[in-house]
This record gives C-alpha cells, sequence and structure tokens, in this order.
C-alpha cells in the first residue's frame, strides 16, 4: 500500500464472509509455500492470491454474524475443498494456547488498496479453536486465520450472514516516519565518513589547512616548503627590533641580541600533526588555527635584556604636592609609578616576538596617595596665603629681620596626610638660619670664664650671661603667622643664656699650680715654624675631670692653609720630608708633661726608630687621621695646658691641684740590632744618614700619693727600636759615550736613567711627623 493512499482516511469497502468449505475462484488447486516475508512498505502480492473482494476463511471460523460454523468430520475432508494459498500472522493477533501449524492467513485488502500486503506468518502450533489476526477497531469486521491446509471432511454450508458494515479507516497501519529519517541520516553520515577519508587522504603528508605560524599561512603546504616560507619570513625577525611597550612607555629590542630565537624542528613538528577531529577538519575551511612557534631562549641574555629596558620603563611614583617657584606656588599633581615586571616580561617577549608586531610587556603599578583635589586644597589654604608677604621678624633697636616671598619656599614643605591630601611642614632651622643673622648685633652673647696666666699664676676671669634672642618661642606660631593674606610679622622674643663655664665653676676647678712639665729643643727652623703653631694652638686648653684630651682633635688639619710648612718625617722607616714636620716634637713634649702630672695614658705611639733628643721609651709621634696623642684627667680637679714655643725648644705644662707625685725609671738597653744600607738616587727626597743601631728600652712609672708618699701604682713599658738605616744618596752611573765603544761589544743604546719624581710621602704607622 502506498503511503499516499494510506492517508487518505477513504473508507474500507464491504467485506463478505466466504464460505469456508468453498474452494476460492482465484487459488490454483496445487499448494503454494510460504513467500518470503517482504519489507513493511512494499510488499509484492503473491501470485495465489485471493481476488480483492474475496478472503480465505478458516475452517470452523465464525460468520460475520457471529454464528459457529459446524465441524467437520475427523478424517473426513469435503468434497468441495481445495488447497489454498496460506499466510503465516506470526505474532499480530492473540494467541491461542495452541495453535494450528502453518495456518496462513489471507487478510483481504480495501478497495482501495493496489498492493496486495502479506501478514507475516504466525508460528506453528496446535490451533483448538479459531484465532484472531489481529484487533481492529469496533466497526470493523474480523478478520480470522484459515484452517490447516488439509484435507478435511465435507461439512454442511454454513448459514449465510449479513454483510458487515463498512469500516470507516483503513486497516492498513501507515509506515512509521523515523524509518525514513534513520535511511536519510544514515546515508549522510556515510557521505560524511567518505568526505573525511578522502580528505584525510588528501592531506596526508601536508601541512594541515588553515594553519599559521607567527601570522603566516602555511596550512597544505608540505614540510619542506613550510620550513623555507618560515625560513623566510619569520627567521630574519630575529634580527630586526622589535617595539615593546610597558604601560604608557614605548622602546625598542632586539630578539637574537635578547638570546631569542626559534626551534625550527619542534615548530615544523607541532605545524606539520594532522588533526583526527572531524570538527577540527570541518572548521579549517572557514578558520585558522595559530600555532605560534617553537621559542629558544637564553635565560642570562634575556635577563640582561629586560634589566636593560629598566632604565626607560620604570618611574618612581610621584607625590602630588605644592612647590615654589620663587614667590609663586606650584601644583605638582600626583603621578603612578611604574615598575617591570621582569619575569612577565620575559615570557610575553618567549611567546610573541616571533609575529614582529609590538609587545606588551606586564608592569607592576606604584601607586600614589595623594589626589588632585588635595593638592588644590593645599595650594590655596597654605602656599598661596603663605607667600602673599614677606616673614618679618622685629628686633631691639628698631632692627627687622627679612625672610622675602622668594625665601618662603625654603621654610614651607608638604607631605601626604594619609588621607588624598597635604599636610603642610615648617622648617624651623632653615627659618632660624635666615632670620637670625640679621638680628645679632641686638644679642649679648654668652662668654665663658676663663684662666689667664697674666702674671705668673691662674687667674679666673669671670664669664658673661648672654641676652639672646628665644628663636624657637619667636617662631612657635609660624603655621598661624603665615596662613593670613595679610601681614607676615611679629616681635623677636629675648632670653638670658647662661655660659658653658660659669665663674663659679671655673673657680672650683682647682687651677692653682703646676703638677706636671717637660721641655725640648733641638729642632730645625722649618720644624720650629710647625712646633709654635700647633703649641699655640693647645695653649689655654682645659681638660675638666673626667675628659680626654686629644691632640689631633684640639688642633684640627695641620695643612698649608692652616699655616704649616714642610718639615722632616720618618717615612717607613728612613727620614723624609712633609707638610706639618716636626709636630711630633710636640706630642713627645705634651706625652711627657701628662705623664709628670698623673693623667692616665689612653693612646700613644713612640718612633720607629730612637731619636737621641727625645727619653727612651717615654716619648711619642703623631700623623694626621693615623697617630694620635690622647690621655684623660683623672682628677677631681681641672687642668690647664699651657704650651710656650721659644726659638730652640718647647715647654709645656699642666697647671692643676697637685695630688700625686710621679717618679719615671729608665731601664738599660738589651737586644742591639745593626743597620742596613739604603742607596737612593740623588735628589730632594733622599736624606743622607750614618744610621745607628737599634735596641729594646723599658720605662716604669711610679706614682704616689702627694700628701703621704704612698705608692699608688707601677707601670713598666718595653719599647724595640728599629735601626736607623744607612741611607747613601748617589748620581746615577752616565752611560758610556759611544765613540768609547768597540763595535763588537758596543750593546743597543738604553734610556737613560731617569731621576726619581717627588712622591707625596705615605706614612707607615709605626713612623710620624
Amino acid at each position: 500500500m502506498n503511503d499516499e493512499d494510506g492517508d487518505k482516511g477513504s473508507t474500507a469497502p464491504e467485506r463478505s464472509t466466504p464460505d469456508p468449505y468453498a474452494t476460492p475462484e482465484s487459488v490454483e488447486p496445487d499448494t503454494v509455500a510460504d513467500p518470503p516475508t517482504p519489507e513493511p512498505d512494499e510488499v509484492p502480492a503473491p501470485d495465489n492470491a485471493p481476488a480483492p473482494d474475496e478472503a480465505a476463511a478458516p475452517e470452523n471460523a465464525p460468520a460475520s454474524g457471529g454464528a459457529p460454523a459446524p465441524e467437520a468430520s475427523a478424517g473426513q475432508p469435503n468434497a468441495d475443498d481445495a488447497p489454498t494459498t496460506q499466510l503465516n500472522l506470526g505474532d499480530l493477533g492473540e494467541r491461542s494456547e495452541e495453535q494450528v501449524p502453518d495456518a496462513p492467513l489471507w487478510v483481504e485488502p480495501p478497495a482501495n488498496e493496489d498492493v496486495t500486503q502479506v501478514i507475516p506468518a504466525i508460528p506453528p502450533g496446535p490451533v483448538p479453536g479459531p484465532t484472531q489476526a489481529y484487533t481492529t477497531p469496533a466497526d470493523e469486521p474480523t478478520v480470522v486465520a484459515p484452517a490447516a491446509a488439509a484435507q478435511v471432511p465435507p461439512q454442511p454450508a454454513p448459514e449465510t450472514s449479513a454483510p458487515a458494515e463498512p469500516s470507516a479507516e483503513p486497516t492498513t497501519p501507515a509506515r512509521a516516519p523515523w524509518v525514513k529519517i534513520a535511511a536519510v541520516t544514515g546515508g549522510v553520515i556515510a557521505l560524511i565518513g567518505i568526505a573525511y577519508a578522502a580528505d584525510l587522504a588528501v592531506s596526508s603528508g601536508k601541512v594541515p589547512r588553515g594553519v599559521t605560524v607567527a601570522g603566516v599561512d602555511v596550512g597544505g603546504s608540505s614540510r619542506e616548503e613550510a620550513e623555507a616560507i618560515l625560513q623566510a619570513q619569520v627567521g630574519p625577525r630575529a634580527d630586526q627590533p622589535l617595539t615593546v611597550t610597558a604601560g604608557d612607555v614605548s622602546t625598542q629590542l632586539v630578539p637574537s641580541a635578547a638570546g631569542l630565537g626559534v626551534d625550527w624542528e619542534a615548530t615544523l613538528d607541532r605545524a606539520d600533526s594532522q588533526p583526527l577531529n572531524p570538527f577540527t577538519r570541518l572548521t579549517s575551511f572557514f578558520t585558522t588555527d595559530e600555532i605560534g612557534v617553537v621559542p629558544t631562549r637564553d635565560e642570562a641574555a634575556l635577563a640582561s635584556a629586560v634589566d636593560g629596558l629598566r632604565s626607560e620603563t620604570d618611574r618612581a611614583s610621584r607625590e602630588g604636592t605644592v612647590v615654589f617657584e620663587g614667590p609663586t606656588p606650584v601644583p605638582v599633581d600626583p603621578s603612578t609609578g611604574q615598575n617591570l615586571n621582569g619575569e612577565g616580561a620575559e615570557a610575553a617577549l618567549t611567546e610573541e616576538w616571533a609575529f614582529g608586531r609590538t609587545v606588551d610587556l606586564p608592569v607592576d603599578v606604584v601607586p600614589v596617595t595623594v589626589t588632585k583635589e588635595g593638592v588644590q586644597r593645599a595650594l590655596a589654604e597654605v602656599a598661596v596665603p603663605a607667600a602673599s608677604a614677606d616673614l618679618v621678624v622685629t628686633g631691639r633697636d628698631g632692627k627687622v629681620a627679612t625672610a622675602a616671598r622668594q625665601q618662603i619656599g625654603a621654610i614651607v614643605g608638604f607631605e601626604p596626610d594619609g588621607n588624598g591630601g597635604l599636610k603642610p611642614t615648617y622648617n624651623f632651622e632653615a627659618a632660624i638660619g635666615i632670620l637670625a643673622p640679621q638680628l645679632v648685633s641686638t644679642e649679648i652673647a654668652p662668654k665663658d670664664a676663663t684662666i689667664t696666666l697674666d702674671g705668673g699664676s691662674p687667674t679666673v676671669v669671670p664669664a658673661v650671661i648672654g641676652d639672646l634672642v628665644q628663636w624657637p618661642k619667636t617662631l612657635e606660631t609660624l603655621p598661624e603667622l603665615l596662613r593670613g593674606n595679610g601681614s607676615h610679622a611679629t616681635a623677636a622674643v629675648y632670653g638670658p643664656v647662661p655660659p658653658a663655664l660659669t665663674t663659679e665653676a671655673a673657680q672650683a676647678l682647682g687651677v692653682k699650680e703646676v703638677i706636671g712639665e717637660f721641655t725640648t729643643g733641638g729642632f730645625s727652623a722649618a720644624s720650629g715654624t710647625n712646633i709654635r703653631l700647633a703649641a699655640s694652638e693647645i695653649n689655654g686648653a682645659l681638660v675638666k675631670p673626667g675628659d680626654t684630651f686629644s691632640l689631633n682633635g684640639y688642633t684640627g688639619p695641620r695643612g698649608t692653609a692652616q699655616g704649616y710648612v714642610e718639615s722632616g718625617i720618618i717615612n717607613n722607616g728612613r727620614p723624609d720630608t712633609a707638610v706639618g714636620g716636626g709636630v711630633s716634637q710636640v706630642a713627645t713634649t705634651l706625652y711627657n708633661a701628662a705623664y709628670f702630672a698623673g693623667m692616665e695614658d689612653v693612646a700613644h705611639t713612640e718612633h720607629s726608630y730612637y731619636i737621641s733628643r727625645y727619653p727612651e721609651a717615654r716619648e711619642a709621634t703623631v700623623f694626621e687621621g693615623a697617630i694620635d696623642l690622647q690621655f684623660r684627667n683623672t682628677g677631681k680637679t681641672g687642668v690647664m695646658i699651657q704650651a710656650i714655643g721659644g726659638a730652640s725648644d718647647l715647654t709645656i705644662r699642666f697647671w692643676g691641684t697637685k695630688t700625686v707625685d710621679v717618679e719615671s725609671i729608665t731601664g738599660n738597653r738589651t737586644k742591639p740590632t745593626e743597620p742596613d744600607t739604603v742607596t737612593l738616587p740623588a735628589g730632594d727626597h733622599c736624606i743622607a744618614s750614618s744610621g745607628a743601631p737599634g735596641f729594646t728600652a723599658s720605662d716604669t712609672r711610679v706614682i704616689s700619693d702627694h700628701a703621704t708618699g704612698q705608692e699608688i701604682s707601677r707601670n713598666t713599658r718595653t719599647v724595640r727600636y728599629d735601626p736607623v738605616p744607612i741611607v747613601k744618596c748617589e748620581e746615577p752611573v752616565a752611560a758610556p759615550k759611544p765613540e768609547e765603544r768597540t763595535p763588537a761589544a758596543s750593546p743597543a743604546p738604553s734610556a737613560p736613567a731617569e731621576s726619581p719624581k717627588p712622591t707625596t710621602p705615605k706614612p707607615n704607622p709605626n713612623d710620624g711627623e
């Protein structure tokens, strides 16, 4: 039955129930075997099928009116019976407990059908009674299966029943739509499979379709072609300047110089891999697949290149503030800083350099805390009023001190307040530095009490109490003073200032008598200049109880700017000259005066070799910045130093209150050593010397109580002196004249010997001035 006919809904023709004992006129007498089961939609009618208006009725089947047919006599076939074509209905209807084996059922198609439908056969089995082939609607006639095709006895003719009501619907069911859908789908899948296999075969051995490497299309190319294309287009990019951006900064670098390159084999292996996913292969017709290059990198070179970018990319954040350009306050807007993210920059360059396009490098932003609004607020409320007028401080006698508007920037500043704004700062020291010198003439400076020896004995000169401007108090209202837009004037506040050493304190020091002194002599004229200058600087020095005196600290630098001249020193164990030479004689004289005054030895150094005008193991040297002489006043009264420099001698006295007596015991010389001979080119820096042997000496200081004579301490110091070298200054031997040489023995001419150039002496720690 055609699909279109089955859907028309035409009414089936009336069916008559044939005589179960009658043989259909259209059926041949021979028995026909079961035909093969055709497809449900198109089943050809069997050759021996009954006519369209006839239907085979099974034996003993009831009439259409419902009356049962008379049973056939067992073993006696009806004479009118003839062989009929049987159709096996299979399981289309409800089975009875027993079925007639091989009982075919013929179903008459409706009148409008042009194809006879064959019902599948019902499995064989005994059928005790009639079997319904299928269930029809209530208004359709019931079709039953015929009896088995066997010889049966003749049966009486049944009564003819009334014709059945025509059916309102066709008896043949419509073909299921999923069958057609499945067939179409299967065909599509088959076509896709064929296309997939063909595409895979055609693409074999080539770079997949749609593949790009660093923006270069190599899809469909062979491996060799792809390599040539990439080498030609991507390869040169390694040596070309690459633009990089970091935040708002743009600069360049050369990838190859940064250690970047391409692993061509690995890149081609990645590009040459054909995808097996059908969807991926389909989309490759319309899209591209960027796989990038497989990069190579030199870690050290790349890190160095990235660090080299920092000078251009990195910048510190700038907080908003207000500055003064002369008398004009100028707002400075805040600006965030940035630092190049080294690890991220290396990763970005590695992955993207081969594309030849600008590479964005990540940066870490350094935030700011001040807002533009905060800057404008500080400008309007503080800076502009502060610069609107001069700062004026009025002193005594009509004197005034002025900080002009142009100088306000040195006094007023700003710093973040942590809340987006600025808070003003005031530099009081700068303000005092500008204003104080202008009012010095209105002040009375304090003056310490002093001790003089003008009358031959110590006399205390009374101290003077000062009367100075109290600048912290005068400027304590400076912030409020500068906020106004009018006059910025205030009055100076004066107050008394006591001296560091009052008259009473000076008198209590007990400076009244000589407690120790020492004299040395025998120096040269140049040394005398330096000796007298150094002595004048320490003359009158007051050492309070518990204080430590330093010779280098008290005199300060001893150079030409201070009036010192060049004189003899000991340099590297031999005589030499330098500016300040001879001051070691001041050190030796001062050391011995402190020695006999009972001062505590803190630091001193002997000369490297013995000088005959000094006592053995009781002398000292100094050198600016290297060797110093220090002692401490351990007494309960003060000590004043008196230094008197003569033409050829130096005397130093210690004045105070005598509490101890000091004795020096010098030991015998031991362990003598002979000097070496040193030959130097004659010149200004060669000082001849006859030399002297070295030896070891000792000195013992015994300190006793002045009032009782009882010994307080005994200390021995042992000193080893190096021998004084024998220094010979000789002129260089002149080279013989050319004519005095024999041709055979004449050596190549040599350059004449040069005289040694004078050099600045560098002292040995054991030498001195």
